[in-house]
């Protein structure tokens, strides 16, 4: 049985924690105590006017959704979406609802990068997809045909059962996996939906009987109001054992069972958890995954903007990209990284604190004062970081991370 987050840890879990940590270890960088990085805020506007142009031209009227797993099932202008509700035609409002959740649970989870080489083509036609779009597809293909579910009368599901015993081979069937088609972390994807499958059926508390991941929220939906930092609380909470993993150069801290939490010298805390940062990017890339399905079932989502800029490639690749951040040392551009390293880390946590000075210039820019951040990153920072990394690197990052395939 998987293990419980320590209670010391618990501070954690939320994005004033995410903010403040990544804060520290930006104003250390700023004073000059960085041997990875230095940061140049006169470069701001022009960042801001280059995600503003692509931000115009991606949506003309400026009716900007979500940055959401919701925008890769509609990859190649195909409403998955709505063929997904035709499939649960029948289905009540609330069955609906929970199969949308179970879909980007899944999804997201196997949505760390996927590597410059991978394809997948959708059954049926000739479209070829690649990275999150094609991880996107893949995993919307896999889930309307069963794949996660051990119910064959109610394919649309993930349960515990279908995940428990999934290995590399199955799920690299689904996701058209060939020595000619690799895809990077594919054991560690497999173990990751292993964990999620312990989880499911060994905490009844939390997933009920049915051990589905929608079962998580079930008893929030009893309010029409939910807040975007319980939503990432409960995640965090509910999903945290699966993270449990050895961290990089042989770390086995207890505080590797929140995920996507990390140490750094300036990351700054007291007791237990001193000098750790977390980021959280795959349960933040969930959270705003799911204002929609609560969105579409009637519940409102507030205070939205308390969630942080996803602190991965494409958002720290911008900022690289256009010279708001600079390598002291440019022959780092040629290595390959650990995600634990200090140069990753420090990385990460001043995409999460730049991005936020970034979005209020977007946001002048745009003249859309409210625009919220999740709406920023889809406009958007995301798409104009990989714009310049296909203009610059044929889509690769400006540094090269090593993957398991549970974070990036």
């Amino acid at each position: 049985m998987l293990s419980v987050a320590p209670p010391p840890a618990v501070e954690l879990l939320t994005p004033r924690a995410i903010r403040e940590r990544c804060g520290n270890i930006t104003r250390a960088v700023e004073a000059g105590d960085s041997n990875h990085f230095r940061v140049d805020r006169t470069k701001l506007g022009s960042a801001a006017r280059a995600v503003a142009d692509v931000t115009r031209r991606r949506y003309r009227s400026l009716e900007i959704p979500y940055h959401s797993r919701w925008r890769h099932f509609n990859t190649g202008r195909v409403d998955r979406k709505a063929e997904l509700d035709r499939r649960l035609k029948g289905s009540t409002d609330a069955e609906r609802m929970r199969a949308h959740i179970d879909l980007a649970v899944i999804s997201v989870l196997l949505d760390a990068g996927a590597g410059p080489t991978w394809r997948y083509r959708e059954p049926g036609t000739v479209d070829d997809y690649r990275r999150s779009e094609g991880l996107g597809v893949a995993t919307f293909r896999a889930f309307v045909s069963g794949a996660f579910s051990a119910s064959p009368g109610e394919p649309m599901r993930v349960d515990a059962a279908a995940l428990t015993d999934l290995d590399a081979t199955t799920l690299g069937r689904w996701f058209q996996v060939t020595p000619e088609n690799p895809l990077i972390g594919l054991d560690g994807r497999a173990a990751l939906l292993r964990r999620l499958g312990d989880v499911l059926e060994t905490r009844p508390d939390r997933f009920g009987l049915t051990s589905r991941p929608c079962a998580l929220f079930d008893r929030m939906l009893d309010n029409r109001t939910l807040a975007a930092p319980a939503i990432l609380r409960a995640l965090l909470e509910g999903f945290g054992p699966i993270w449990r993993a050895s961290a990089p150069s042989g770390d086995e801290s207890e505080l590797r069972v929140h995920g996507d939490v990390w140490k750094h010298r300036h990351a700054g805390g007291s007791g237990p958890t001193a000098g750790v940062v977390p980021f959280h990017k795959l349960s933040q890339w969930l959270a705003y995954s799911l204002f929609e399905p609560f969105e579409w079932a009637g519940h409102d989502i507030a205070d939205r903007d308390a969630l942080t800029a996803l602190p991965e490639y494409r958002n720290g690749g911008l900022l690289l990209d256009t010279g708001v951040l600079a390598l002291i040392d440019e022959s780092d551009r040629d290595k390959v990284w650990d995600v634990g390293s200090e140069l990753v880390v420090e990385w990460r946590a001043l995409t999460v604190s730049l991005i936020d000075e970034l979005a209020e210039a977007v946001r002048a820019e745009l003249d859309l004062p409210h625009l919220p951040l999740a709406c920023v990153l889809e406009g958007g920072t995301w798409a104009t970081g990989r714009e310049f990394a296909a203009q610059l690197r044929r889509g690769n990052p400006p540094i090269t991370v090593r993957s398991d395939g549970t974070v990036f």
